[in-house]
């Protein structure tokens, strides 16, 4: 596990933006500190384990019930899931609650392929260059 913000004093699901926007919305079920949300019922948030339209990162641990501030805009620390390059979209998560790269997705309107555009998959935008799993980075939510 590399910390790449430069800022190792720093825990996940940390900020250090003056200008971040912080909500807080009911917890569903246990939520931890730096887990990637995704609203599970109407303002209720749940850690996503699997690819989901995240919100925000809980900035907070909350159990059931709890309030859970969730940031929703602004710079924040998380963990990768794997390889992210700076400058990319990532999307939560894994089964581990890490962030990951979110491909693109080529579209061809010539043919008669099917296909699907996930429009609020994006979490936000890497801004460091993880090598591997694990690797600790900031992220523009």
């Amino acid at each position: 596990m590399t910390d790449l913000t430069g800022k190792s004093w720093m825990a996940i699901g940390e900020t250090d933006d003056p200008n971040a926007i912080i909500e807080s919305y009911e917890a569903a079920v246990a939520v931890t500190k730096g887990d990637p949300v995704y609203l599970s019922a109407d303002n209720k948030v749940s850690p996503a384990t699997a690819a989901q339209d995240c919100i925000g990162i809980a900035v907070k641990s909350a159990a059931p019930s709890e309030q859970c501030p969730v940031l929703i805009r602004g710079r924040v620390k998380v963990k990768a899931g794997g390889a992210i390059t700076r400058g990319k979209a990532v999307y939560g998560a894994d089964a581990s609650k890490r962030v990951l790269a979110l491909a693109d997705q080529a579209v061809n309107e010539g043919s008669s392929a099917s296909y699907t555009i996930y429009y609020n998959r994006k979490l936000g935008t890497a801004l460091q260059t993880a090598i591997a799993a694990d690797d600790l980075l900031f992220i523009q939510v």
